[in-house]
């Protein structure tokens, strides 16, 4: 019978053999999610990309300068300018809520505040305009109005901003607060100088997804916005309208400004949450 002196050193500590383990399987693993993500992701964007310059640069350039696609881009960048600034109020107030508030049906509220996640955005857009259209149960007709677009934008983006922040505020420490108030700081002092500095970087990176996905949000507005040139049609709706005229080029043209902003927004995303670790680990 052995003891346990003369077993083996991997028997005795298995992990020992986890570095070989390790060393195997990552390549591997990185293989198989770089191939995912270019099956996925990067070929079908680089084969956006190509139709865009089908007609060369002259092409895409008149393409995205066309006064109506001019027009597009400017209300759906303008509208979700302003859905962002106002999630980052409500969707704070919200989480805030949430997490330091305890009320009848909470778990009701924290639900729904996930259903533009899983309810299909044309479901939303047809909702919206039921219930704020030209026969509104409600007396309220916002269809066909850029109010009624900024209203399904924040209907599909409502828990970006939320679901960022809950976590963080979860997680700061109330006794950072009593020890404001104890100096004779005020609510809102305490908030702006102990709490917001905290959760800033979590309402940003929650307010550029938002933004991002606001963008080119199409299935909630094509009902609502009424797809009035110069009016009400959002970039995403013009898109569609270019496939319609059988004009693929002109489409990905602006499709690929979409996915320029966007990208734009999301690399901002995560330089703010490189950031925000480092603060942490200098902490």
């Amino acid at each position: 019978m052995l003891n346990v002196a003369d077993r083996p050193a991997a028997a005795t500590h298995p992990r020992n053999v986890a570095p070989a383990v390790h060393s195997f399987g990552a390549p591997l693993l990185r293989g198989a999610v770089g191939a995912w993500m270019a099956v996925i992701v990067v070929i079908p964007l680089f084969a956006v990309a190509v139709a865009a310059f089908r007609r060369g640069p002259e092409g895409f350039w008149s393409a995205i300068s066309n006064p109506q696609t001019v027009a597009a881009l400017g209300l759906s960048f303008g509208a979700s300018f302003v859905v962002v600034l106002i999630n980052i109020v409500v969707g704070t107030v919200i989480a805030w809520v949430m997490i330091r508030d305890t009320f009848p049906g909470k778990f009701v509220v924290d639900a729904l505040i996930d259903l533009p996640f899983a309810l299909p955005t044309i479901v939303a857009g047809l909702t919206l305009i039921a219930l704020y259209g030209p026969k509104s149960p409600v007396g309220i007709n916002v269809a066909y109005t850029r109010a009624g677009i900024v209203l399904a934008l924040l209907f599909v983006t409502l828990p970006f901003v939320v679901r960022s922040v809950q976590p963080v505020l979860a997680e700061i420490d109330e006794e950072m607060e009593e020890a404001a108030f104890s100096l004779g700081a005020g609510g809102w002092t305490a908030f702006r100088l102990v709490i917001l500095p905290n959760l800033l970087p979590a309402i940003l990176s929650g307010a550029g997804l938002a933004f991002a996905k606001a963008i080119g949000e199409f299935g909630s507005v094509v009902l609502i916005s009424g797809n009035i040139p110069f009016k009400t049609e959002v970039g995403a709706v013009n898109i569609f309208n270019q496939i319609e005229n059988d004009n693929v080029a002109g489409a990905a043209a602006i499709s690929v400004v979409l996915l320029g902003m966007s990208m734009v927004m999301l690399i901002i995303i995560a330089i703010i949450e490189q950031r925000g670790g480092r603060h942490e680990h200098a902490h």
